[in-house]
């Protein structure tokens, strides 16, 4: 594994984000040494929640820092950070000793540290139990992670204290070899890795992929090595030789230059392997050499040597001296074969090109993982990405470095926790009541108060970054009409207005349905007809269900008349004593008036019943009603069945009699109720189809709700057989989905 180079603090190389971030701090000479011996007493008996000892790990983590060139302020701050966790008043205690701006930087780093190590065990509990707290995936409560870090980094020195850790965690694991904890490696692969890369601190970017690359895939990791390590003999003294061919050439040529091997890493050969469908002895780059001369025109003239000397393969040249990346990085990258026609990769580029690409801070968020079209299965993230690389890159980085405060690329936006230590993304501004919606649709609508880190605060309280939010709430309830209004403040997300708004707007609607139930409850006493089921009822009407005919009916847009028309209900029938008792049937039977054959009783007038319109040759039954006969029903006629519940002895069998005379003739009224799509022509579309069978109409009723036509027809015919055909005819017109009799 490759090792952070020994540089001097002070050193030309030394990163300008190191530089810019450590100005702020108080500059004590003494700083380093006293925070030492603060903290020592403190930590030197503490383990890390990963096992390590706490004063080994700041030890650890100020010496990466010096490494990569940051001050003695930034180093004692990795020791006064661990000490905050060990003391009863920290912000007093650090501010007091140090100054307030180490006690600040102390807080607001354990802070983010105890964030995160919650968020793993969220994450690791989640992939126990299949469900995360608030129903967030790992993938969404990482990227939220990586988020938070971003918001933090309005002061880069936390970023750089969690940077440093982190590496020097993955470094413990991996000398002590001991399992790591569940997400750590992932966190430190998806969060911490490219944040180095986009602040262009690649020493770490490197070792801190490659390591947690070796955790999470270990056998894809030994397997890369091994193909690494089967030839790195021959190799190194290839690379060996061409070094020396190409420096000696160049200083032949009058161009100085340092010309040195470059380390090629295992997961960066894997990324680029399952990115571009590549075998490993596609990789053109496993051998490279980096070229650093004095100037600009040295780097033109050194490339022409290169490629007088070697076999350049063209497609494979990128200028990035003429056309920077996005991220400032400039350089020349060529491949060529040598005399064996082994590729080779060759970067030229200046010192202070190189100085930036080793240690720049402005480097792209998506460098090297997405590029401008993406690895096959990795994309940028648009808007996202472009928002971090160009406002970060000349607002953020800028003010950094003139040392001044002004507005941040993510004052739009803050990071707060929920009691389980899951991250919540909301609008600057938003208060409790926005993150109980966030959170949970109901847990909105029932909040009534609210805690920030423990203390209770009215619910229009804005939220900050970072903090904790707990939310009371009742049994039952809704939201209050004040949260929509906006002096008040108790609402910035347009999503949680939206959810309110929502709310009442149902209540609206329970009450027009309430209002419409009270108004077919009524009929249907008045009727009475109160045994019917209103959902079927409902779908007799062409509705989907009760509500919703309800519905209409509460805002006017259903007439009542459409149900009295269904119901039609006939004539009370109630006992009467005064009744004839009926006579048990003859052997032989009589025609009776209207071609009906009332078996059994003679002369007894009858009538059709209006609710169920009989016609030949339909099933039909009698009823003897209080002064007006027998009426007659079809057979499956429900007003029949329930008139015989209660009266079953007042049944009597009738039957179609032979028409005589004038009664060949004769038709019966029956209705028919279509259902249809309404659109232009459709009552003259239906009409043709009647009149071309020759069908007389002699009524229709229509109703037009929500795009849906309901029609009735009353029509005359002489024998109900004949309809079901035009029905058939009926039910096949565009827009028609059902015509059947009622």
């Amino acid at each position: 594994m490759k090792s952070l180079p020994v540089e001097p603090s002070g050193s030309a190389s030394s990163s300008p984000l190191l530089q810019a971030t450590a100005h702020s701090l108080p500059d004590q000479g003494d700083a380093l040494t006293r925070a030492r011996a603060f903290a020592e007493p403190l930590l030197a008996g503490e383990t890390l929640d990963t096992g390590e000892n706490t004063l080994a790990h700041a030890d650890a983590v100020a010496l990466i820092l010096r490494l990569i060139g940051g001050s003695e302020a930034m180093q004692a701050a990795s020791y006064l950070v661990y000490a905050c966790e060990h003391l009863n008043k920290p912000q007093e205690v650090i501010a007091k000793g140090f100054g307030d701006n180490f006690a600040t930087l102390a807080i607001e780093t354990t802070q983010l540290v105890r964030l995160q190590r919650q968020a793993r065990q969220v994450q690791a509990a989640g992939a126990r139990s299949a469900a995360i707290p608030m129903a967030q995936t790992a993938a969404a409560q990482t990227e939220n992670v990586r988020k938070m870090l971003l918001a933090f980094s309005r002061d880069l020195r936390v970023v750089m204290l969690r940077l440093a850790s982190r590496l020097q965690t993955l470094r413990h694991f991996a000398q002590t070899k001991l399992p790591l904890p569940p997400g750590l490696a992932a966190e430190s692969l998806q969060v911490f890795a490219p944040l180095a890369n986009r602040l262009g601190i690649w020493e770490i970017k490197w070792e801190m992929e490659d390591l947690a690359f070796r955790f999470l895939e270990p056998d894809t990791y030994r397997s890369v090595a091994g193909l690494l390590d089967e030839k790195r003999t021959q190799r190194e003294a290839q690379v060996q030789r061409l070094r020396e061919e190409v420096q000696a050439g160049l200083q032949a040529q009058g161009v100085l230059a340092t010309v040195q091997g470059r380390p090629k890493h295992i997961y960066s050969i894997v990324r680029k392997m399952r990115g571009k469908s590549l075998g490993f002895e596609q990789i053109h780059d496993i051998r490279a050499l980096r070229v650093v001369v004095a100037s600009v025109p040295d780097c033109y003239a050194a490339l022409s040597w290169v490629h007088s000397q070697f076999a350049p393969i063209t497609e494979e040249f990128d200028d990035y001296i003429a056309r920077p990346k996005v991220n400032g990085y400039r350089s020349l990258h060529t491949i060529v074969r040598d005399a064996g026609g082994q590729p080779i990769e060759i970067q030229i580029r200046t010192q202070a090109m190189h100085e930036h690409a080793e240690h720049g801070v402005a480097a792209h968020w998506a460098y090297k993982e997405a590029g401008a079209k993406g690895y096959a299965g990795v994309s940028a993230t648009g808007i996202y990405d472009a928002k971090i690389a160009v406002l970060r890159q000349l607002l953020a980085w800028e003010r950094e470095l003139s040392g001044t405060q002004g507005p941040g690329v993510f004052d739009d936006r803050i990071y707060v926790l929920t009691p389980d230590a899951a991250i919540v993304e909301l609008p600057q501004g938003a208060t409790a009541v926005d993150f109980a919606y966030s959170v949970h649709t109901n847990l909105g609508h029932r909040c009534r108060g609210a805690r920030l880190d423990g203390v209770m605060v009215p619910l229009n309280t804005p939220l900050k970054n970072g903090q904790t939010v707990e939310v009371t709430v009742a049994k039952e309830g809704g939201p209050s009409r004040d949260w929509l209004n906006a002096e008040l403040g108790y609402l910035v997300s347009h999503r949680a207005r939206a959810k309110v708004r929502a709310w009442f707007n149902a209540l609206a609607l329970d009450e027009t349905v309430a209002k419409g139930r009270e108004a077919v409850e009524k009929l249907l006493q008045r009727e009475g007809r109160t045994a019917l089921k209103l959902d079927d009822l409902a779908v007799q009407l062409g509705f989907n269900a009760a509500d919703d005919l309800f519905e209409v009916v509460g805002k006017d847009e259903f007439s009542l008349r459409n149900i009295e028309l269904l119901l039609r209900p006939p004539e009370p029938a109630t006992a009467d004593a005064d009744l004839p008792l009926l006579r048990k049937p003859r052997s032989t039977a009589q025609p009776a008036k209207g071609g009906l054959l009332v078996v059994g009783v003679d002369s007894l007038m009858t009538q059709l019943a209006k609710c169920c319109k009989p016609a030949p040759p339909d099933a039909i039954c009698g009823f003897v009603t209080r002064g007006k006969g027998v009426s007659v029903h079809r057979a499956d006629c429900s007003n029949l069945r329930e008139m015989v519940a209660r009266n079953g002895e007042r049944v009597i069998e009738v039957a179609w009699g032979e028409p005589v005379g004038s009664l060949k003739e004769a038709v019966y009224p029956v209705d028919v109720s279509v259902e249809a799509a309404d659109r232009q022509g459709l009552l003259r579309d239906i009409s043709e189809v009647f009149a071309k069978d020759k069908t007389n109409v002699i009524a229709v009723q229509t109703q037009t709700v929500k795009g849906t036509a309901w029609m009735t027809f009353t029509v005359e015919v002489s024998d109900s057989g004949r309809l079901a055909r035009v029905l058939g005819t009926v039910a096949e017109l565009p827009g028609v989905r059902s015509a059947r009799r009622r």
